[in-house]
């Protein structure tokens, strides 16, 4: 058999893949965005009225950053079973667990209703998403990688981060119609909406994703019995080198997204700076230009290697680091919607370039743990508490190019460990053959899945 040519029976199609792992990103992104504006606009006032409202918005803002401490034990869970039973199960039960603490989100008693409890359900539902979360980026990145064909796994494995895109565009699309409503009617009941309409999303995901058939390359781990009893130990055993290398090559695209979409909306709301709706309309622009450019940067990759066009994005964000924050200094609106355009496609470009680049580095027998667990780290350290970064900086130094030299360090750091994952990557390839056609230990010896 070879690679995807001649697919086995009971295997789907790689578009329908891409299909079912699309909507959980795009699920991850929705719920993204509408939490963060609730943390501004809402939370503060619902769930922390106790205190002043900039300490009301810090407490609502640390549940939104208990997602990120949550994820890497959902990585840790989801990938345990991800490796034992099945891509397909996990996926599926990931989403059903996200969409359900988000639509639970919008169904809150306030502060003013059952008291402390409102903000300990706030948490839990957080810590739940974040869980949640953990496992499903790994799972419907690794569904759509090892679907792909001979040759194509860049492509195909982009989808699951156009999803980015597309669930950024859906909640500002939902935002922006709400923002109009009279206040009394927002802070009552409008703010639950968006919540609540992410239940549609997940039926959707649900529909598409129990559709799909396993992933060959797991199926092939399970004929070898090459199934791994514990496998976040067995990955930490012998992938050390490649969790620490993936997380940090994942740093810089992380932080400067981050800093793109939450940190630049309190940047704009500095005297001279743009207004929040008309960065609200930019980021909605540029993320459709994300959107174009994520299976453009995977397609380029499968021409021209991973490692070549991810070095080229982390190289563009250095670059742009500075440009992008002169531009926002100036308030000249041309000037910034030119430098917001130029850094989407520097930040999408590697961001792309993820799901096949990353899952390079793991065996096929631990890769849902050894990806999920990686990633995780990365988001923790670098996305999770860039904007907080950002805004010290800021204020210790009152000046803009402090967070342009945070961008171009981390740049730094990630070029160098994207350059030595390269260099592992093809180790390893050079050991096993075709990253897609993984060479499994069995009892008796080792089998070549050609």
């Amino acid at each position: 058999m070879s690679g995807a040519v001649a697919r086995p029976a009971g295997t789907s199609s790689p578009r329908k893949v891409a299909l079912a792992s699309i909507i959980g990103t795009t699920i991850e992104w929705y719920d993204f965005f509408i939490y963060s504006t609730a943390a501004v606009l809402v939370f503060n006032q619902h769930f922390f009225p106790g205190f002043d409202p900039a300490t009301g918005t810090l407490l609502a803002f640390s549940t939104f950053a208990a997602g990120f401490v949550a994820r890497p034990v959902g990585a840790i869970v989801f990938g345990h079973f991800g490796d034992r039973i099945g891509r397909k199960p996990m996926m599926v039960i990931t989403i059903l667990i996200m969409g359900a603490a988000t639509v639970l989100i919008g169904l809150l008693p306030t502060y003013a209703t059952i008291g402390f409890f409102a903000p300990a359900l706030l948490v839990a539902l957080r810590l739940t998403q974040g869980f949640a979360l953990g496992g499903e980026w790994g799972g419907a990145v690794l569904m759509a990688t090892e679907h792909s064909p001979e040759g194509r796994r860049g492509f195909f494995g982009s989808w699951p981060q156009a999803g980015v895109a597309v669930g950024l565009i859906l909640a500002m699309t939902v935002y922006l119609p709400l923002a109009e409503m009279p206040t009394d009617g927002f802070m009552a009941w409008g703010w639950r909406v968006p919540f609540l309409l992410s239940a549609v999303l997940v039926i959707t995901g649900l529909i598409i994703r129990a559709r799909v058939a396993e992933s060959p390359e797991f199926d092939r781990v399970k004929d070898a019995h090459a199934v791994v009893r514990i496998p976040i130990v067995e990955v930490l055993r012998t992938h050390p080198k490649q969790v620490l290398l993936v997380a940090g090559a994942s740093l810089s695209p992380g932080i400067f997204f981050y800093l793109l979409t939450v940190y630049n909306f309190v940047y704009a709301k500095e005297p001279g700076a743009l207004s929040q709706n008309s960065m609200l309309i930019l980021v909605i622009v540029t993320s459709a230009v994300g959107f174009v450019v994520t299976p453009i940067a995977g397609m380029l990759s499968d021409r021209f290697g991973r490692q070549r066009i991810y070095l080229i994005g982390l190289g563009l964000i250095g670059i742009l680091a500075f440009p992008l924050y002169w531009a926002l200094d100036s308030g000249i609106y041309a000037f910034i919607a030119v430098l917001y355009v130029a850094s989407t496609i520097a930040v999408y470009i590697p961001w792309a370039l993820q799901p096949a680049y990353f899952s390079d580095a793991f065996d096929a027998r631990v890769r849902y743990s050894g990806l999920s667990l990686a990633t995780t780290l990365g988001n923790l350290f670098g996305s999770a508490i860039a904007p907080l970064i950002a805004g010290l900086l800021m204020t210790a130094t009152h000046a803009s190019v402090s967070t342009s030299l945070y961008v171009f360090v981390a740049g730094g750091m990630s070029f160098a460990c994207a350059v030595l994952l390269g260099r592992a990557n093809r180790k390893k390839a050079q050991g096993s053959g075709d990253p897609s056609k993984k060479t499994m230990p069995t009892a008796t010896g080792t089998r070549t899945n050609a």
